[in-house]
């Protein structure tokens, strides 16, 4: 009986494993690649006036957000 050889079996698909992005990493890669912003409103890197200017983009584009009780300007 003729002996076949084995491979080596994968349980995940190729480019899964080893290290993970930290999330700055990938909001800054979106950010250099697409142009996508990922903005929190309550990052401390932020000074009030542009917190501010998040929020306000937030409820313009897509309403207010849960923590605002469903109040909104518009």
């Amino acid at each position: 009986m003729a002996r076949m050889k084995l491979t080596t079996m994968r349980y995940t698909p190729p480019g899964y494993g080893g290290t993970r992005r930290s999330p700055d990493e990938v909001k800054r890669d979106g950010w250099q690649e697409m142009g996508l912003l990922a903005v929190s409103v309550d990052d401390p890197r932020l000074t009030w006036p542009e917190r501010e200017m998040i929020a306000q983009l937030g409820r313009k584009l897509y309403g207010p957000c849960a923590s605002e009780g469903g109040r909104g300007d518009g």
